[in-house]
């Protein structure tokens, strides 16, 4: 193909080719040639133009096939429009000779149709140019489409139709005979011509202006007959002709405005066009009022919704701005056209008319208008319901019988009421909470209005109604419990009236529907009012007959809806319930028998209706409450459903007796029994007699003569694979226009509407529920039931019987009634619901039959029930599940297709094979896969039914699917086929083309990554699918260009740089906004993919587009880029799927460059969020707000978008922020950096728009929708947590979040007024606590602001349920409450914390990530309110703790609900406690410690809510009873019990916040003496929690909770020292003083010294401690000392901070052990505690040569706790009593030497902390016993190691060796003694060395200074009578420091320094031993005159340093006066 790529074809290369592989070759040049001229020099190409018009004319005299006809036609124009055009006309005369030969064989179709193409090419590219000729090209291409096949005609009218492009005004000499042969075109037989006609036309219609003028009437009526038998594409472009027609003819173009003839038509003309064709169809007017007179209606459905889309079509291209201005005009007209009683002749009628009106509505309404103008929109169709109800009422009220209102006129009425009480329910509903102002405009009194329908005597205006009202409830759940109310006094008052009855309980079956919807709900006592309506009702139904049914039926249907609300609310109702069950059957079927001898048929409808509706409610509690579906409950319910079994029996025998009056009401009962049936399992009822009888009655209702056939389309498609409908054309969901395309699959009952089934008005939907007519539905829940009792029928025998006689015995004998449309889907059912319940089909007498049935319908005239059949029999083969019998189904197929010759036949067995391949695989093996893609390959080029290549293209793409691997082998062979079908097949057949476009993406699918290779085979099978996605991207058909798309879309995730997005990414641009829904889902899709990894690139591309070609795209994105279009796309769009791949591509696109478009996207989500008319009113905002004040940003690029997509937008400003965070730069979150980095080089950063951020977070806080609002509470919530704590570099001391004080305050206010959602106050609460306690405010008056705001909330917590009136479930008056005490306990955090006196280790832990330290205004705030936030906090936790209870103790829970839920909501209520818990556990416990468990009396307390026995310790009759000791300790266990109940939670994974919690909540308590002497008194609950503890450090390995764990251990243990010491206390008071050695022993081991696992608190310390010891240094574990892991892991210089901190706390837990034992138990403890001091710090003071950088940090931070916890052990009492004393002595004596052991390390060049040792050592001198020290040869060895240190080299050893052997050298005589005799001459030698070698450094100096205060230590030490002696040996060493005059003033600066403390020594020294010093001097006159020297020198130096200070005073004053200013 490589060589294909070049200016002219390479013709030596095509001629080496074969037929099909030229066809190709000349396709991709072509391709080549279409991007490369307009590219190529002009000159090359004019140089090269006659060679290329040979080759191009050659191509177009050989045949060439349609893509490559079109390619070629526009190669050649674009060759003349580039190159010379003085040639072209010789092309065109070529072309119109080629039109005019008389050659009608078929093989040179392909050449005509090529020059039809080329002209309309020519033309379209060169225009005016041509002009000389067009006439006579026109004249000729008219009167060759009289004569024309369908594809000439096609191919006709898509040449005139560029012609007319090219030309414009220029063709209107021709204008009139186009018109003329385009009107035969408009209803030509072939569908592809109407369209291309229709194309013309509106072509046509740009310049004739006689088409919307004086012949737009004819052109009307020529469209109406053109929309007979038309399919989707025709309607579609017929609606778009007859829309843009009738649009101009209202308000014509400006060009052509004011042309001569032209005239404008009125709205009123234009819509009685319509009408009329609505009302007659496309006849004339006599054949029109023949028909009227015959009764019969010729108005097909297909046109009627043809013009319902023509007028959506003219309403679109007028504009919403001219609907809005016409919209009262236009509803009136459609309102007359509804009433219309031609329109309505019989039920269908009625529904399709209504659903077209319905349509228009929503459709013009729903997409064109704003929320304003929805809202004015809405107010006008008010304004018509109240019209109508008036005119209505004045009429029924009427006393002139003659003036009365008709029938007639009651129905016309009902369907305009019901076309505009649903468009008004879908505007509000929309329109959610913005449409509030609705409801309050006095004018037009929207729920006054809808509520007075609910009396029309129809009941279908009735039901319209109460659906308006649900839509009500749905936007506005405020007014749900209101509408309730009002509808239930309304029936109570008017229980007389049947349409009162009728129309409120429909209202409020309704609205209790609508609760479905809103997560707030309703009041759960409502519930209990509709329980109690319906139970009057029911009660009183009999009372009056002439409402008997209407009562009857209005108390099952609230009964119905009642069990909507779920189990919580039906559980306190069902008993009640089940009576009324009971009472509506007989108690036995005898009591049944004696039922039909009495009673007439008024009795028995009454009886049936009541039957049907107590089923119906049965159906809705089992759909609705399952959890209630008991054992015992399934028992009572059978009873009633065995009775009304039994009555099927005798319904045939009550309609003899009684006629058709009861005929409907049993059809009804019997649909009743089958719904309720196929929903219960089978098991259930099988045993019983009834299981017989309805079976029989199933095949009764299936098989009777009597019965409606159910619609096929209705029944079949859901029993299709999804992807075989796709043969049968566009899916239903595939459609912008479904809501009345559906219409045309009804039957000739029609369609559904909400009256055939009043009870689906509650089910749970969106749109307006759509039931069958009861005679379909019966059938279709006849079948649905037999197919769900089927496989429990065929094992025994009887059932089996009956089974074939069914599937028989009834085909061959009843063959007149028995339908294949029923048994084929019956079968299908059975084999279907077998195959889910893995239960065989039994034995061959019942294989046989189903089988037939469906091998048979394989063969029927129907495409669908072909579908169904072939669906059928793989699964019935996946059933049997044999593979012999697989083999005989494909063989039986593949003998029908060799032999069958009709295409019915090969269509249903070709799709057979490709289904049995999708179940069953039963063909897998290779010969078999052969044969079948074989036969395929066969089938697919039979040219003369593209039917069967359309089926047998499909099958094949099965095939392809499913062979995966083992197609590798026909994967070319495919591929040349789809092409060569590509490049063949007509454009006529869309459907082939679609087949085609399936195969082609399965053969990608199956290639998959083995696209990516570079081999020639490879890169062939690439090539040929990029040319064949070509061919189908430039197919006219919308669903193979949505098909090509998908095949780009599969290639570029298997070989994505293979793909080019520089040509795919525009076309996708273009088609972004197509009118067909398919091609959009697409587009978007593979828009989708592109943008997870190519995102810039995709957004650059479609920006280059809209620069090449902006006229052609939309203008969104030449304004805001591919990412405005895809929000503006999102505005309009309402298919959830589509809107939901719009949202993730953005979010991609987000993901990929948001952070480097920063700018670009906040301005974009600005814009969105600014284009509405949302936000508070300018009267309604404060001066806070007035910062904001958003005035009307029309000119933006967005306008009028809906609240929803603004809300998206809110919600990527947080994803832009998360972005920021995760991904960027860290300057995003600093202001200072980034001021910086922008200083240097041109980048963005987030902090630089927090402006920005702030105000759209504000804009969407306060607007009226309260999802926006959520939104934006939400967005300032992420704000303030992100930038809190950043500086305002400009004012140090401040942040920058300080300025927009004002903002924040005036965005929360409109959350905490009266009518505000709870969900709103909640999650501003939670902004309010943020903004608090991050410590932006610090001023009083901010912070009174939002104070006030959580204070007025917390007023409103008092009131709780005093509240008189609730809108809501009481479960969101929890979550309101529960948000409240949340918020103020998260600021109490902020103002607790720091002023109790916490453990410093823990102080640090809490107060992380606060920010600022809170002000003291915000402690005058609060502490006001803190005695009733203590209580109602404790309130909150005591309902947690009832909620969390297990199931077993629910009978134990309080009747009434605890104190801020209710019994009936307590599964509502227990989520919020669930989210609120943990910081209100948190600020209880540092209540509780500020108050120190002080009972304080506050006085009346400030709360006035119900006081119950939960509120732990209030003053009420039960607590006042306790004790303040009793009433603390439940307090104390209440927040013990919750903490180590989620702490021991399995689900608390993911709640690290909540874990914090607990652990601080616990350590505030243990921080006060009273609960920490509780806990040290309860070893059982002390142990439990170090359990917990100890798990919890095991499974969280987050720092800061193994620390804060660490500390609440400290405190346990230290609880518990404080325990044992205080009985030691106790016992020695008690006992005397004298009696101590019989004092018990208290502490844990007692005389035993054992410690129990499980039991003793030591024991799980030590665990705990060893754990985090072990993982933190694996060497002190034997195991693991030598592994890998261990070796490497666990060195000491690896240690993090954190890491050593936890071992620091660890031993400081360990040093506390002994302390709580016995003598004897620290024993027992005393080795353990001593390996893992002394292995700790083995592994501190020993590290490899080499080690990191951060090993210094780590033996900082440990060592010193490593030896103070060794200090804490050896100076332990246990050392020094009596019993223990000895144990001590031995163990510590081996320590010892363990530590001695550490300077000879076995580990490879070893750098021993010698300075940390020595340290352990004198700790052990001066701590330890004498016993302990004094041992041989220990102290030999210690004096040993003291020696070597005096060697050092090193200054710093030296100096802390000195400050040791000082401290050694003062210790008790028994130790010192040794050393000084040992180690004195050491040191004596090293300080007299000095002399010699004065230091230089000041380590040195401090090292002689130290060695100095040593020996001073020394002579101290000595006896009196030996001090003399060592005076005389100090006083010469210190002489000797001394430094002559000369040698002093160039002596470095330690030399000085220690000259000068020499001094100082020796005359502080001297004076204390004269008799010594002056003998010494008096001895040696050297040293004598050297001091003298010294001592003079420095009496010079003071007197100098005087003389210097007292000079300034005399000199001039430092601050002079200036003359010379120069």
């Amino acid at each position: 193909m490589e060589r294909a790529h070049s200016l002219l074809l390479n013709e030596e290369a095509c001629s080496q080719l074969g037929e099909h592989q030229r066809a190709e070759f000349v396709f991709e040049w072509l391709r080549f040639l279409k991007k490369l001229l307009p590219a190529a020099d002009r000159a090359d190409v004019k140089k090269n133009q006659k060679c290329l018009v040979e080759q191009l004319t050659g191509i177009l005299i050989g045949s060439p096939g349609p893509p490559t006809r079109w390619l070629l036609a526009h190669c050649l124009a674009l060759l003349y429009r580039v190159g010379d055009s003085l040639t072209s006309s010789h092309t065109v005369d070529r072309c119109n000779d080629i039109i005019r030969s008389k050659d009608d064989s078929p093989s040179y179709l392909p050449t005509r149709l090529a020059a039809i193409a080329c002209l309309g090419a020519l033309y379209e590219q060169l225009g005016r140019l041509l002009v000389n000729t067009f006439k006579e090209t026109l004249a000729n291409l008219l009167k060759a489409i009289k004569s024309a096949e369908s594809q000439g005609r096609y191919e006709i009218m898509l040449s005139v139709e560029k012609i007319l492009r090219g030309l414009g005004v220029s063709a209107m000499p021709c204008h009139r005979d186009i018109y003329k042969a385009t009107r035969a075109c408009l209803t030509d037989r072939s569908m592809a011509v109407r369209c291309a006609a229709a194309k013309c036309l509106l072509e046509l219609q740009r310049e004739a202006v006689f088409l919307w003028t004086s012949e737009l009437e004819n052109v009307a009526t020529l469209c109406f007959r053109a929309f007979e038998s038309s399919n989707y594409d025709v309607r579609v472009a017929i609606s778009k002709l007859l829309g843009t027609l009738l649009a101009t003819a209202v308000e014509p173009k400006q060009p052509t405005a004011h042309r001569q003839g032209s005239r404008r038509s009125s709205l009123e003309e234009v819509m009685d066009l319509l009408t009329g064709g609505f009302l007659r169809g496309g006849a004339g007017f006599l054949r029109a009022s023949g028909d009227k007179l015959k009764g019969t209606s010729s108005v097909s459905k297909d046109i009627r919704i043809g013009i319902t889309q023509s007028c959506v079509v003219f309403v679109s291209c007028l504009g919403g701005v001219w609907l809005e201005a016409n919209f009262s005009a236009l509803l009136v007209l459609l309102m007359e056209l509804v009433s219309q009683t031609r329109a309505t002749q019989t039920p269908a009628d009625a529904v399709c008319c209504r659903r077209c009106i319905s349509f228009i509505l929503r459709a013009t309404l729903g997409s064109l208008l704003g929320e304003k103008a929805q809202i004015a929109a809405a107010k006008e169709i008010c304004l018509a319901i109240g019209k109508q109800k008036r005119a209505v009422d004045a009429a029924m009220c009427d006393g002139n019988v003659e003036t009365r209102v008709t029938t007639t006129d009651v129905a016309a009425s009902q369907h305009v009421l019901v076309c505009a009480l649903l468009e008004l329910g879908s505007l509000v509903q929309g329109l959610a909470s913005t449409a509030a102002s609705l409801l309050t405009d006095t004018s037009t009194a929207l729920l006054d209005t809808v509520i007075s329908v609910l009396l029309h005597p129809s009941v279908s205006a009735r039901l319209a109604a109460a659906w308006c009202l649900r839509c009500v409830a749905v936007a506005l759940p405020s007014q749900g419990a209101v509408l309730l109310d009002r509808c239930a006094e309304r029936l109570n008052a008017l229980k007389s009236c049947p349409e009162a009855v009728a129309g409120y309980s429909s209202a409020i079956a309704a609205l209790l529907g609508a609760v479905q919807h809103c997560p707030l709900g309703i009041p759960h006592t409502k519930g209990n009012v509709v329980m109690g309506l319906a139970e009057d009702l029911l009660r009183s139904a009999t009372q009056n007959s002439r409402i008997s049914i209407q009562r009857t039926q209005a108390g099952w249907l609230l009964l119905s809806s009642l069990n909507t609300l779920g189990p919580a609310v039906v559980e306190h109702h069902l008993p009640r319930m089940l009576v009324l069950w009971r009472c509506a059957f007989p108690p036995s079927i005898r009591d049944l028998d004696m039922e039909l001898r009495r009673g007439d048929h008024f009795t028995w409808q009454v009886t049936l209706e009541g039957r049907a509706g107590a089923l119906c409610a049965m159906k809705s509690l089992v759909i609705h409450c399952r959890d209630l579906l008991t054992d015992d409950v399934i028992g009572r319910l059978l009873t009633p459903l065995a009775c009304a079994v039994a009555l099927l029996t005798k319904v045939p025998t009550l309609i003899k007796s009684y006629g058709n009056l009861i005929k409907n009401t049993s059809v009804v009962f019997r649909l009743r029994v089958y719904e309720i049936l196929a929903l219960l399992p089978p098991k259930t009822y099988e045993g019983e007699k009834s299981f017989g009888i309805v079976l029989k009655q199933l095949v009764t209702d299936i098989t009777g003569p009597e019965n409606v056939v159910c619609s096929e389309l209705t029944l079949l498609p859901p029993l299709c694979h999804s992807d075989d409908l796709a043969l049968l054309g566009p899916a239903l969901q595939d459609m912008d226009q479904h809501y009345i395309e559906e219409q045309l699959q009804g039957s000739s009952v029609g369609g559904g509407t909400l009256e055939y089934d009043t009870f689906t008005i509650c089910v749970k939907c969106q749109d307006v529920p759509a039931p069958l007519p009861p005679p379909a539905a019966l059938t279709t829940a006849a079948i649905q039931l037999f197919g769900v009792i089927f496989p429990h029928i065929i094992v025994p025998l009887s059932a089996m019987s009956l089974c074939n006689f069914l599937f028989y015995d009834k085909l061959r004998d009843y063959n007149l009634w028995i339908s294949p449309q029923l048994l084929t889907p019956l079968s299908f059912l059975c084999v279907q619901h077998l195959g889910s319940s893995r239960v065989g089909l039994g034995p061959e007498e019942v294989r046989k039959p189903a089988l037939g049935l469906l091998v048979g319908a394989l063969e029927s005239s129907n495409p669908l029930l072909r579908c169904m059949a072939a669906e059928g029999l793989s699964r019935l083969v996946q059933v049997v599940n044999d593979p012999a019998f697989t083999v005989s189904m494909t063989l039986v197929s593949f003998d029908k297709l060799k032999t069958a010759r009709d295409a019915v036949t090969r269509t249903g067995h070709a799709l057979a094979l490709g289904s049995l391949y999708r179940y069953v695989g039963g063909i897998s093996s290779p010969q078999h896969l052969s044969a079948c893609v074989g036969i395929l390959f066969t089938l697919s080029q039979d040219s003369t039914s593209p039917e069967v290549q359309r089926w047998a293209l499909h099958s094949l793409s099965m095939v392809i699917d499913h062979a995966g691997p083992l197609y590798h082998g026909h994967v070319e062979a495919s591929f040349t086929l789809v092409l060569r079908l590509l490049l063949s097949i007509p454009p006529t057949h869309v459907e082939v083309h679609q087949s085609l476009g399936r195969c082609l993406n399965a053969l990608v699918t199956t290639l998959g990554p083995d696209l990516q290779g570079e081999g020639q085979s490879v890169s062939a099978l690439r090539t040929s699918c990029l040319v064949g996605c070509a061919v189908m991207q430039d197919s006219p058909d919308c669903l193979v260009e949505a098909q090509a798309i998908s095949c780009l879309q599969q290639l570029h995730m298997f070989a994505p740089r293979h793909v080019n997005l520089a040509s795919l990414v525009p076309s996708l641009c273009v088609n972004l906004c197509s009118s067909y829904l398919s091609l959009r889902r697409a587009v978007v899709a593979c828009l989708r993919q592109l943008a997870q990894k190519e995102a810039l690139e995709v957004s650059e591309h479609a920006v280059a587009l809209v620069k090449d070609v902006s006229s052609s795209t939309d203008v969104t994105i030449k304004e805001v880029g591919l990412e405005g279009a895809l929000f503006s796309l999102l505005d309009r769009e309402s298919d959830p799927r589509l809107c939901q791949d719009i949202q993730e591509t953005l979010v991609h696109m987000m993901s990929s460059i948001a952070t480097g478009k920063l700018a670009h996207w906040l301005k974009l989500c600005k814009d969105v969020l600014s284009a509405s008319a949302g936000g508070c009113d300018e009267g309604e905002r404060d001066d806070d707000a007035s910062v904001f004040h958003a005035t009307s940003e029309s000119s933006g690029p967005f306008t009028n978008l809906r609240w929803s997509t603004r809300v998206f937008a809110v919600e990527c400003v947080c994803r832009i922020i998360a972005l920021c965070e995760s991904h960027g730069h860290p300057a995003h979150f600093d202001m200072a950096l980034a001021q910086e980095h922008r200083l240097h080089e041109s980048t963005d950063f987030l902090v630089l728009h927090l402006a920005a951020l702030i105000r759209m977070a504000f804009m969407a806080a306060t607007d009226h929708s309260d999802k926006l609002r959520l939104s934006g509470l939400q967005t300032l919530l992420v704000i303030i947590r992100k930038f809190a704590a950043i500086p305002e570099p400009e004012f140090p001391g401040h942040v920058i979040l300080e300025q927009y004080q004002a903002n924040v305050g005036a965005a929360l206010r409109p959350a905490f007024t009266a009518d505000a959602p709870p969900d709103v106050t909640a999650k501003a609460c939670q902004v309010c606590s943020a903004w608090i306690a991050s410590g932006v405010v610090s001023d009083l008056r901010d912070l009174r602001r939002v104070h006030q705001l959580l204070a007025s909330s917390l007023v409103k917590v008092q009131a709780g349920k005093e509240v008189p009136s609730q809108l809501y479930n009481e479960g969101t008056s929890t979550m309101e409450t529960l948000a409240v005490l949340k918020a103020w306990a998260e600021v109490s955090h902020c103002w607790l914390i720091p002023v109790q006196a916490c453990h410093p280790s823990t102080l640090a832990f809490k107060t992380v990530d606060r920010g600022r330290a809170p002000s003291q205004g915000l402690l005058t705030l609060v502490q006001t309110d803190l005695a009733t936030l203590s209580r109602l906090w404790l309130a909150a936790l005591q309902d947690y703790v009832l909620l969390t209870l297990p199931q077993d103790y629910s009978a134990q829970l309080p009747a009434t609900g605890g104190t801020f839920y209710t019994a009936e909501t307590a599964e509502q209520a227990r989520p919020h406690y669930c989210s609120s818990w943990a910081p209100i556990l948190h600020a209880t416990a540092l209540w509780l410690n500020s108050t120190g468990f002080i009972m304080v009396d506050d006085g009346p307390a400030n709360l006035s809510r119900p006081v119950t026995p939960t509120s732990m310790g209030q003053s009420t009759s039960l607590a006042s009873v306790k004790s303040p000791e009793d009433i603390s300790s439940d307090r104390l266990h209440l927040i013990l019990s919750i903490s180590v109940e989620f702490l021991c939670s399995p689900h608390s994974h993911d709640q690290m916040e909540n874990i914090s919690s607990c652990l601080q909540a616990l350590q505030a308590l243990l921080e006060v003496s009273w609960p920490r002497s509780k806990v040290g008194n309860d070893q059982v609950l002390s142990v439990e929690l170090l359990s917990v503890l100890h798990r919890l450090i095991v499974t969280r390995e987050a720092p800061g909770v193994q620390l804060a764990v660490l500390e609440l251990v400290r405190q346990v243990v230290c609880a518990a020292q404080e325990h044992v010491k205080e009985k030691r206390h106790s016992a020695e008071v008690d006992d005397g003083a004298a009696e101590k050695e019989t004092v018990p022993e208290f502490g844990e081991g007692r005389d035993t010294g054992g410690l129990v696992p499980g039991r003793s608190l030591v024991f799980g310390a030590l665990e705990l401690c060893l754990c985090v010891l072990v993982r933190k240094l694996p060497q002190l574990s034997p195991k693991l000392a030598g592994s890998p892991s261990g070796g490497q892991g666990g060195s000491s210089l690896s240690l993090s901070d954190s890491d050593c901190r936890q071992v620091a706390a660890a031993l400081a837990i360990l040093s506390d052990l002994p302390s709580i034992c016995s003598p004897d138990g620290s024993v027992s403890i005393l080795p353990t505690l001593m390996y893992l001091l002394m292995g700790v710090l083995r592994e501190l003071v020993q590290q490899p040569c080499g080690g990191g950088a951060g090993g210094g940090e780590a033996l900082g931070l440990v060592v010193p706790a490593a030896l103070q916890a060794l200090r804490a052990v050896l100076s332990s009492p246990m050392s020094r009593s009596e019993k223990s004393r000895g144990a001590w002595a031995h163990l510590l004596r081996c320590a010892l030497n363990t530590l001695l052991d550490f300077w000879d390390s076995d580990k490879p060049n070893p750098v021993v902390d010698e300075v940390s040792l020595l340290t352990a050592l004198t700790i052990f001198l001066l701590t330890a016993s004498p016993e302990v020290t004094t041992a041989q040869p220990l102290q030999t060895r210690c004096i040993d190691k003291f020696k070597a240190s005096l060697e050092s080299k090193d200054p710093v050893v030296l100096s802390r060796s000195y400050q040791l052997l000082m401290s050694v050298f003062q210790s008790k005589t028994g130790v010192a003694v040794p050393f000084i005799q040992g180690l004195g001459s050491c040191v004596v030698g090293h300080l007299q060395g000095v002399e010699r070698r004065r230091p230089q450094s000041s380590k040195e100096l401090q090292a002689i200074q130290d060695g100095v205060r040593a020996l001073e230590a020394l002579v101290f030490a000595a006896d009196e009578m030996h001090r003399p002696q060592l005076v005389a040996i100090l006083l010469p060493i210190l002489i000797s420091f001394l430094l002559d005059e000369n040698a002093l003033s160039s002596a470095p600066a330690p030399a000085r320094t220690l000259h000068e403390s020499a001094l100082q020594d020796l005359m502080r020294i001297g004076p204390q031993h004269s008799s010594v010093f002056k003998a010494l001097m008096a001895s040696s006159p050297h040293m004598k005159s050297r001091l003298e020297a010294a001592v003079k020198g420095n009496q010079e130096s003071v007197n100098a340093k005087a003389t210097q200070l007292q000079v300034p005073s005399k000199t001039s004053p430092s601050i002079q006066l200036k003359t010379n200013f120069l």
